[in-house]
């Protein structure tokens, strides 16, 4: 009795010691089915966004040729359906042929940009900075932003450093009152990819107002609908902005905001103050940025 008793004592022992090694090879072997399933979603999330732009320019196709051969019926009709054709077919190649090769969720992006955002907030809080936030054209450039600078005074009675100088980093001149801290902004990048797309700045406030706001929602997505309206005095521009992709555009250097006051900045080669407010009581805006350069 004694020796079954010890036996058992000893295969408890045994089960015990084993478990772990069981556990942590489950558990290796879960978590490479999770990550062969995580990379397999993501093949197929790709694969159906591409599979939707194709069938888009299939449709499109379709219907270029339905109309062409409309056109060859309807003689009367003819030009404007050759016409539809025409422009039928050419998007449906721009559409086939255009389709993003990887798409990024907006809350991806939204997290990039958070870290960044509560970065900024956390050193203007500890350096005890003053709340104005500053675009500065400048003469310095890099390939990846546009020569505009972000920069935060350290003074509420502050002064502006000098612009053909100022390089990103800690603002520390002899004069305390132009003291602060200047970064490339979220909106350098952006402002660069929309010059491109657009060739031909426009040079008075209001053009570019509309252009910017178009390119917000058109090109970057990053608003489901933004307005614009110059001010009467044609110092000032306020922009509406409607579903941020990126969350609350109170944040530090929000990409929004910082993407128009970067535009004004440069176009107008002026300092660019702005200010962001939630407008909880307005039902035809979330949020309003003002760019100011009075």
């Amino acid at each position: 009795m004694s020796t079954d008793v010890g036996t058992s004592a000893d295969e408890r022992e045994s089960v015990a010691v084993d478990n772990p090694v069981d556990d942590r090879e489950e558990l290796t072997a879960r978590m490479a089915l999770l990550v062969e399933e995580n990379e397999r979603l993501r093949r197929e999330y790709r694969r159906a966004r591409q599979a939707e732009y194709r069938r888009t320019a299939l449709g499109l196709a379709g219907c270029g040729i339905v109309a062409a051969l409309a056109g060859v019926l309807f003689s009367d009709a003819r030009p404007t359906l050759f016409t539809l054709a025409g422009i039928g077919l050419f998007a449906a190649v721009l559409t086939y042929f255009l389709t993003p090769e990887r798409i990024v969720p907006a809350s991806v992006g939204e997290r990039a940009y958070a870290a960044f955002g509560t970065l900024g907030a956390t050193i203007r809080s500890e350096l005890g900075l003053s709340e104005e936030t500053l675009y500065l054209p400048t003469d310095r450039s890099e390939d990846e932003f546009e020569s505009v600078l972000l920069f935060v005074p350290q003074h509420a009675d502050y002064e502006l450093p000098d612009c053909s100088t100022l390089t990103a980093g800690f603002v520390v001149p002899d004069d305390e009152r132009q003291r602060g801290i200047a970064v490339w902004p979220t909106g350098s990048g952006l402002y660069q990819e929309f010059r491109s797309q657009v060739g031909a700045i426009p040079e008075t406030p209001d053009d570019l107002a509309v252009q910017l706001a178009d390119a917000l929602t058109d090109s970057f997505e990053l608003a489901d609908s933004v307005t614009s309206e110059v001010d009467t005095d044609g110092q000032s521009v306020t922009f509406g902005v409607v579903g941020s992709a990126f969350g609350s555009v109170e944040r530090f250097d929000h990409p929004i905001a910082s993407f128009v006051a970067v535009g004004f900045a440069r176009s107008l080669n002026r300092v660019v103050s702005v200010e962001q407010v939630a407008t909880e009581d307005d039902d035809r805006t979330d949020y309003v940025v003002r760019c100011s350069w009075g």
